[in-house]
């Protein structure tokens, strides 16, 4: 296998194309925004300068991982040569079984399409193809080229052969894979989304404040950083929409979103992306600081 096509250039789409391509694999990424390409191949530079500035890599290295990667705007081109395809497009069904369905008409019989999702059902997207069993879940941790972690996820008709496959695969990129089966939020976001919630239900209910409850976490539980913070790093939306992925797959009023959160998300308070969530981030600075809306509770 040595010819991959990543779909999204968006941050994972991005880095997992970087994983690849400085792995030594020809890597087609496509995205249907040329300035949305062309902003991922100056952050694939950014971060292999930095890799460089470390000395975990070479100069050699750096060059040949550009060289290694060719982008595309339309799927039929990008993915006609493809062994392997990892889609990395926003977390949205709807999308993702579009792109899955268009995949099925363009790729080769044998090529194995492997999706990046974090919640959605594998099985769910599978079915929408004619080779269900080609069909799995590659799902990255954000950021792509430093975290170890591959969950990799069968569906229900996931053949053996490419759960297999996708191991060695994950393995020869330097990550170490982690199999689990398709269940809503699958392993890494069933645990971590509701404890994200509860910390916000936490915050919510007047319990202690979003300094308070993410210092608990990291000085408590040697996390590196705080739910609240991550919250805020992937994505108010993501964990909202995950959230619901749990509460609808399972029926369990434990996993109900938080009022504050909803409302959070409603009123475009989205973390890190929009500029505030817990926190409030500007531009150029380093420094955590809590949310204005937040900083007086106790």
């Amino acid at each position: 296998m040595q010819q991959i096509a990543v779909i999204g250039a968006g941050t994972m789409g991005n880095g997992i194309a970087h994983v690849f391509a400085q792995n030594g694999f020809k890597v087609n990424l496509i995205d249907v925004s040329a300035p949305a390409l062309e902003k991922a191949l100056q952050t694939i530079d950014k971060n292999l300068e930095r890799q460089l500035s470390k000395g975990t890599i070479t100069e050699e290295i750096r060059q040949q991982t550009l060289q290694n990667i060719a982008t595309f705007t339309d799927i039929p081109n990008g993915v006609k040569s493809a062994e392997l395809v990892v889609e990395a497009a926003t977390e949205n069904t709807e999308l993702k079984l579009k792109i899955f369905r268009e995949l099925d008409q363009h790729t080769a019989p044998d090529a194995i399409l492997a999706t990046n999702t974090s919640s959605i059902s594998i099985t769910s997207i599978a079915a929408v193809t004619k080779k269900p069993e080609k069909v799995i879940g590659m799902h990255f941790m954000n950021p792509v080229p430093v975290m170890k972690l591959v969950e990799i996820i069968n569906g229900y008709a996931t053949s053996k052969e490419v759960t297999d496959a996708i191991v060695t695969l994950s393995e020869k990129l330097g990550k170490i894979p982690c199999v689990v089966n398709d269940y809503p939020g699958f392993i890494a976001n069933r645990i971590l989304m509701p404890m994200i919630n509860e910390s916000i239900y936490s915050l919510y209910e007047g319990v202690a404040g979003v300094a308070e409850i993410d210092t608990v976490m990291k000085l408590g539980m040697a996390h590196p950083m705080g739910p609240l913070q991550l919250a805020d790093f992937i994505g108010l939306d993501v964990c909202l929409s995950i959230m619901r992925v749990l509460h609808d797959g399972f029926g369990n009023p434990k996993y109900a979103p938080c009022p504050l959160l909803v409302n959070m998300v409603t009123a475009g308070y989205l973390g890190v992306k929009s500029g505030e969530g817990f926190y409030k981030y500007e531009k150029g600075s380093k420094d955590l600081v809590v949310s204005s809306r937040f900083s007086n509770r106790n």
